[in-house]
């Protein structure tokens, strides 16, 4: 399936790119992660510890472990702060 892919804050400035399409036969939000850190250094700096991560499907503040059938986008950002 194809998945657009957005990424905010550090992981951005860590990936070098804001968004990106990508195709895959992964299950889960936890499958993508690892199919994405497994591309190259850049992307395992941005996804070695996904504690540090917040993640959302089409727009809905999601868990890692949900499924991503009939996915359309992905977003992965910091946890977001008050201020």
């Amino acid at each position: 399936m194809k998945l657009e892919i957005l990424y905010f804050a550090w992981v951005r400035e860590r990936i070098g790119l804001p968004r990106e399409t990508v195709d895959t036969d992964a299950a889960t939000v936890s499958d993508l992660v690892r199919e994405l850190a497994a591309r190259e250094d850049r992307y395992a700096a941005a996804f070695v510890d996904v504690s540090a991560l917040r993640v959302a499907i089409d727009q809905t503040l999601t868990d890692f472990d949900a499924p991503l059938r009939g996915a359309r986008e992905v977003a992965f950002f910091p946890p977001m702060t008050g201020g």
